[in-house]
């Protein structure tokens, strides 16, 4: 029995819910089901042939132009402004239909699951109109490569893309001792600096707000960060993509968290983040919040212990965080403590049943109504993880029409009762079990299967 609830909770918790056959998929060897999946490549695209940051900041561009000069015929919302907004929108949402068609179908759901926390950790979100067509490239050209690599490595390439320099409104950030500040000075249009990037590698990404940093340790931080910015790839020597503009740059050297960084243009700044990266508070942050995603909302301190060590024994390997995860008892706990967001529980979903989605604009209009916007995080914070966010009364009668209206287009010709073994293995309890099989129709029974306790949670 032991090794059949180990099966359903490698697929349930571990992975985006099972499809047919991944439980006993998982039976032989949960846990080494799981660790075959940490791979030094990283985890699959969601979107390999789609066009990269480079085209999709080409179209940004064309669409500044085109509000700028809607602006100056006093015409801000012309037609012309209106396609191209909504040519970005579409862009955003094709990625993000990628990305739901990846998880509906993968084999390697650990990995997927794994790649869709560190894009949670490093949120670039598409509140913004000019970095909803950035975040599906982010994800495949930042997050997915680096997953089970160096964290440093992808801390430092998740700062210097062009999504996340936009989002954080770090591109536009200029030293107040700089050449360009200086003579923007005389003609009376001083540019500022900006913190915002700064300050979120340190309380989010990295070492986070208990690690004893001040105001003055991110202001410097934001000074060694300046003329990290983006080209426009409007000329062969500004190239579409990440460019440093040592013209912006504040010289100097820079005090920060007791270490001092001597003056060094653009490597002033990856100085800090290799030591940043290598802190033991950013193990231990990493830490808690990789044992609040997979075990618990307050993950087991022995738990978190082992990933911090896992962590600064191996350097700061991915790889070798999620081995220690996989092969943590805590994480092995029986009772399922996390409650599934709405992105998960449609994932999930369609996996249950089989399928994957095809339609964009459902998708964006469900996930929407269920409070979890396609690439919309409503801060730098990401998403939360917490039940109580996602478990609220409302939410669950959303849930609830949802999956009545999708079991009845989807499981007609399905029998419930092997869709729940399927989807649960040994987790479906009898009280489960007895609800769905007296279920009036098989449409009934499918969405009984997944508002039940079992599948709302993982």
């Amino acid at each position: 029995m032991t090794a059949d609830i180990e099966a359903s909770i490698a697929a349930t918790r571990f992975g985006l819910g099972a499809r047919s056959g991944e439980i006993d998929a998982a039976k032989g060897d949960p846990r080494g089901y799981l660790l075959s999946q940490i791979a030094p490549k990283g985890a699959a695209l969601a979107r390999p042939d789609a066009p990269g940051t480079a085209v999709r900041l080409a179209d940004l561009q064309a669409f500044n132009q085109l509000r700028k000069t809607a602006r100056l015929e006093g015409d801000p919302k012309s037609d012309p402004v209106k396609m191209a907004q909504m040519g970005l929108r579409e862009d955003a949402e094709g990625d993000f239909l990628a990305r739901a068609r990846l998880g509906a179908a993968t084999n390697a759901a650990f990995a997927e699951r794994w790649s869709l926390f560190w894009a949670n950790h490093f949120t670039v979100s598409a509140l913004k109109v000019v970095t909803a067509p950035l975040v599906g490239p982010f994800e495949d050209e930042v997050i997915r490569p680096h997953v089970f690599g160096r964290f440093e490595d992808m801390l430092v390439a998740s700062s210097q893309h062009p999504a996340m320099l936009i989002y954080l409104d770090q591109a536009q950030s200029v030293g107040p001792d700089s050449f360009v500040a200086q003579r923007a000075a005389k003609n009376g249009r001083p540019p500022g600096l900006n913190e915002n990037l700064a300050r979120e590698i340190m309380e989010l990404h990295t070492v986070g707000v208990d690690a004893g940093y001040s105001q003055a340790d991110v202001t410097e931080f934001a000074k060694a960060m300046t003329g990290w910015s983006v080209g426009r790839g409007d000329h062969p020597e500004e190239p579409a993509g990440f460019m440093f503009r040592a013209a912006a740059h504040e010289p100097g050297g820079r005090a920060i968290m007791g270490r001092r960084y001597a003056e060094d243009g653009q490597a002033q700044a990856r100085a800090v983040m290799k030591d940043l990266a290598a802190s033991p508070h950013t193990a231990h942050h990493l830490a808690i919040k990789i044992g609040r995603h997979f075990v618990g909302d307050e993950p087991p301190a022995r738990l978190t212990d082992r990933l911090a060590r896992a962590y600064l024994g191996s350097g700061g390997q991915l790889n070798e965080v999620a081995k220690a995860l996989v092969t943590s008892p805590e994480a092995w706990a029986t009772d399922p403590a996390k409650f599934k967001t709405p992105y998960e529980f449609l994932v999930s979903s369609w996996r249950a049943a089989g399928l994957t989605p095809d339609d964009t604009g459902a998708i964006v209009r469900v996930m929407t109504v269920m409070g979890q916007k396609p690439f919309c995080a409503p801060s730098p914070k990401g998403w939360p993880e917490e039940a109580e966010t996602w478990a609220a009364p409302d939410a669950i009668v959303k849930r609830m029409a949802w999956s009545e209206d999708f079991a009845a287009k989807s499981a007609s010709q399905q029998d419930p009762m092997v869709l729940a073994q399927n989807a649960l293995g040994a987790r479906l309890t009898p009280a489960a079990a007895k609800a769905i099989s007296r279920a009036e129709t098989r449409a009934e029974g499918f969405s009984i299967l997944l508002m039940s306790p079992e599948f709302q949670r993982r």
